[in-house]
């Protein structure tokens, strides 16, 4: 099994910055993502990473704004969060695949953090 643990979330008025982290521990995972669920929302797709870091995936609603980074050595993925709009205000949860393909179908991650809320004040 692989746990994951998200952090970094909190309130920050629009326009300003916050960087999200998620742990991973447990069995070897390859490529890792990021998803966000508005309230009243369906899960929607943020932003992915391959295992080298070489190839990134994002949403055409924060590409330019959002960066997916990894550390293997630390088994960690962030997502630095710029230039943040109200619309940005959800829960956000990490996840992992063991296949090293950066996709933004969340049927294809088998393993998923327990969120961690992000608001953004206008």
């Amino acid at each position: 099994q692989v746990q994951l643990v998200e952090s970094g979330g909190g309130l920050v008025q629009a326009g300003g910055s916050l960087r999200l982290s998620c742990v991973a521990s447990g069995r070897s995972v390859i490529a890792m993502a990021w998803f966000r669920q508005g309230s009243g929302e369906e899960r929607e797709f943020v932003a992915a990473i391959s295992w080298s870091g070489g190839s990134t995936n994002y949403a055409n609603s924060v590409r330019g704004r959002f960066t997916i980074s990894r550390d293997n050595a630390k088994n960690t993925v962030y997502l630095q969060m710029n230039s943040l709009k109200p619309e940005d205000t959800a829960v956000y949860y990490c996840a992992a695949d063991r296949s090293n393909i950066p996709r933004g179908e969340s049927r294809h991650y088998d393993y998923w953090g327990r969120g961690t809320q992000v608001t953004v004040s206008s």
